[in-house]
């Protein structure tokens, strides 16, 4: 049984954690409930290029100096930045927690955001965004996120555009940083070989005496988009298909019948998709379908890279597995390899201290509460194949699916008929 602490401080701080005897590495996160979704549409971008900024220096340390701090003690220090969550995360040995936390909170507390060092990074996130321009299967899923979400800024680039990255000033960041990174927006979680009641001691020591800061709005839902896209993209070797439909919210009751489906879908080798269209058919070499669940909405996406002259094949395919999904019962095979699968897959993901870590802070921002993996089997096992057909019958229908495809399309045309399913 798996012991998992909270507390939350008087200023709305969440701390999260959970012992693990049988390691020596100890793996902490500092969380914001903020990402591209919470940004103004100027500001779009500014996350991630805050998260960039806070590792060019403090009021306490140069960027080599948090490098060599880091070094020092063996760590190792990450961030990220999705649509709605930021993190930044160290790991180390048990024996070197305290300084490890330090240069954390360093970060998140004493950011410079020097002029000189805000002209240098926007040169180097527009090579990113120019990165993600460069890379068909990336660019197909921005394209068809940024359509499918359109007008809400759950639909806008992670990295922002080139136009907004290179308008970032030092008082836009500032202003940015000052309303979302205060503690009732913070969350901290620890795994590995450590007590609660040090992870408080030192929480406590950095950020106790900090006011809680403003309560953010939480924003409206997206309305979703479905769209056919066509993208002409000559100088490209294959053509790029995204096809998706909506899906639930993160919470949903009916989460577990979802993950079913998108495992029995595209989720691994023994997949349909990838059977029949890979396996059986030779028509693609990457072709999987997942789940992009958020707070309050969800998409159901297909990918799939194919020869220009296949591609009509392969759409027709993909939906013919929706049509087959939604008309018959899943096998009792599939069903429960389907269940092994995500059972074996949860199990494995939580080998590491890293890794609880990251589970533990994001079961409590999107349920609130510690999910044991106890209860995540038990509801895996109870899924049965009419919940995994009846969810089928929910999402694919022709008038709700959305495509996006990217390529030398010589002419490929699309039309609302062509996506019946």
């Amino acid at each position: 049984m798996r012991s998992v602490h909270k507390s939350v401080l008087p200023n709305g701080l969440t701390v999260l954690s959970e012992p693990m005897k049988s390691v020596r590495s100890v793996s902490v996160g500092i969380w914001l409930r903020t990402g591209s979704r919470q940004e103004r549409a100027e500001e779009n971008g500014v996350s991630h290029f805050i998260e960039h900024m806070l590792f060019k220096g403090t009021k306490n340390r140069s960027a080599e100096e948090i490098a060599r701090a880091t070094d020092s003690i063996g760590g190792h220090l990450d961030a990220f930045t999705a649509k709605e969550t930021t993190n930044f995360s160290i790991k180390v040995l048990d024996e070197h927690l305290p300084r490890a936390f330090g240069i954390l909170a360093d970060l998140l507390k004493n950011p410079l955001f020097e002029p000189a060092h805000i002209s240098n990074e926007s040169r180097v996130v527009q090579e990113e965004i120019k990165m993600v321009e460069d890379t068909p299967d990336d660019l197909v899923h921005e394209i068809f996120t940024q359509t499918y979400w359109r007008g809400h800024a759950l639909g806008r680039p992670i990295l922002g555009t080139r136009h907004s990255v290179g308008s970032f000033d030092r008082k836009r960041l500032r202003g940015y940083f000052r309303r979302h990174y205060t503690p009732n927006n913070m969350l901290v979680a620890a795994a590995g070989h450590v007590p609660h009641s040090r992870v408080m001691d030192l929480v406590n020591q950095e950020f106790g005496s900090l006011p809680a800061g403003p309560t953010l709005p939480s924003g409206k839902p997206p309305i979703a988009h479905p769209h056919l896209q066509v993208r002409h993209k000559k100088d490209l070797e294959q053509v790029h298909i995204c096809l998706g439909a909506p899906s639930y919210p993160q919470p949903h009751k009916n989460r577990f019948p979802a993950y079913i489906l998108n495992s029995v879908l595209g989720g691994g080798m023994s997949s349909r998709l990838f059977q029949n269209i890979r396996e059986k058919r030779g028509l693609a070499y990457a072709v999987f379908s997942s789940l992009s669940s958020f707070h309050d909405t969800g998409c159901l996406s297909v990918y799939a890279g194919t020869a220009t002259d296949k591609a009509r094949q392969v759409i027709d395919l993909v939906l013919k597995e929706f049509c087959q999904l939604k008309s018959n019962p899943i096998t009792a095979e599939e069903l429960q390899r389907a269940k092994d699968y995500l059972k074996g897959s949860l199990l494995l993901s939580l080998e590491s201290s890293t890794s609880r870590m990251g589970n533990l802070a994001r079961q409590e921002m999107y349920f609130g509460r510690y999910v044991s993996q106890d209860e995540i089997s038990r509801r895996v096992d109870g899924v049965t194949a009419e919940q995994v057909l009846a969810v089928a019958r929910e999402f694919f229908h022709p008038e709700r699916l959305a495509i996006t495809v990217l390529g030398p399309l010589n002419g490929l045309k699309l039309s609302r008929s062509d996506l019946a399913c």
